[in-house]
């Protein structure tokens, strides 16, 4: 997607669900979920402690199910050193909480990294209004859910 094809619309809508993003992994930090507790190491949000501290309380909501079935892609690098989009696959007995924790970091991923040409996905507005929309729902969801009280203010 090139920037003239950034409607005011997919903007405010983006800059929603970075902003959710960023409030949902402050919160995550705060709440103890670090990659490293260690004194002195980088206070970084870890997904996977989150998800393995609820995974077996979560359920998922219509707007998870539509981000699950939207299915951002993953970008990879194949073997000519190019970059390719590939769908993201879940094992069968794959917890739910997780594959949602992945698809909402891949949308990050995908919006503020890559996916700005080569993927016919990333070039449809009205798609990523759909993932951006329901994964800026899907992290209020999950806020609320964790009962992370400071994911509202600021």
């Amino acid at each position: 997607m090139i920037k003239t094809d950034i409607t005011p619309t997919l903007e405010h809508t983006a800059f929603d669900f970075f902003y959710a993003f960023a409030r949902f992994e402050f919160c995550m930090k705060e709440a103890g979920y670090l990659k490293s507790d260690k004194p002195g190491k980088k206070a970084e949000p870890n997904w996977d402690k989150f998800v393995r501290s609820n995974r077996t309380r979560y359920t998922l909501s219509p707007d998870a199910l539509a981000l699950l079935e939207a299915g951002p892609q993953q970008q990879i690098s194949t073997s000519h050193g190019k970059l390719a989009w590939r769908e993201i696959e879940f094992d069968e007995n794959e917890f739910e909480l997780q594959a949602v924790a992945i698809l909402l970091r891949a949308a990050r991923n995908n919006v503020f990294h890559g996916g700005k040409r080569g993927n016919s996905g990333w070039d449809d507005v009205n798609r990523t209004m759909r993932i951006l929309t329901h994964g800026k729902t899907v992290l209020d969801e999950l806020a609320q859910f964790a009962k992370f009280v400071e994911y509202n203010r600021g």
